[in-house]
């Protein structure tokens, strides 16, 4: 229920404004569009040329995503990494606070995307995501997540992700919110 309430908040503050008739309004519309959809596709493209490693983005894969985060959530990924060093330190045994893929709603992560519509205002939006990933001998699953993204220093940046798939072992709600939890949870 937190989660719908909070991706309803994003939509409607990413959702244009109808009060105010521009006849340019349009053309701004598409070339939003296109713009979130562009980061998002650089994005889902960066992810596929990395290695898969699940959790936290690390290294170089760190510096990687960086240029394609906003402000706001590239410092809740560095707070959770440093949350989950501090957790380490204390306790040497454990597991990765966070294991399995990041950034999709399945553990493993997935092979293809597709970018569908994207829709928001000048600030903020987000784009409906196809994602497909196949085992091998097993079934494919496909299932949608959301990017969400915000204009950050003029450029359209990731700010979260809402985890649409409905997977027993994967991520569900939003990927600020796992982080979250992290940084809340380690000592």
């Amino acid at each position: 229920m937190k989660t719908l309430a909070a991706c309803a908040v994003v939509l409607a503050l990413a959702a244009p404004a109808h009060a105010q008739s521009n006849a340019g309004a349009p053309a701004r519309a598409d070339t939003e569009a296109t713009g979130m959809a562009a980061a998002a596709n650089r994005f889902y493209a960066t992810y596929a040329a990395l290695p898969r490693q699940g959790g936290l983005p690390q290294g170089a894969a760190l510096g990687r995503y960086l240029p394609l985060l906003s402000p706001r959530l590239a410092g809740l990924i560095r707070q959770a990494d440093a949350a989950q060093a501090r957790f380490h330190a204390k306790v040497k045994d454990a597991p990765p606070l966070i294991e399995g893929d990041l950034f999709s709603s399945q553990f493993e992560g997935f092979q293809t995307y597709k970018v569908g519509a994207c829709s928001g205002s000048a600030t903020a939006g987000l784009c409906s995501v196809r994602l497909h990933y196949q085992a091998p001998n097993q079934k494919a699953v496909d299932w949608n997540d959301d990017i969400l993204l915000v204009k950050a220093g003029g450029a359209w940046k990731v700010d979260d992700i809402a985890y649409r798939g409905a997977f027993a072992f994967g991520n569900s709600g939003l990927l600020s919110q796992t982080l979250a939890m992290v940084i809340s949870t380690a000592p």
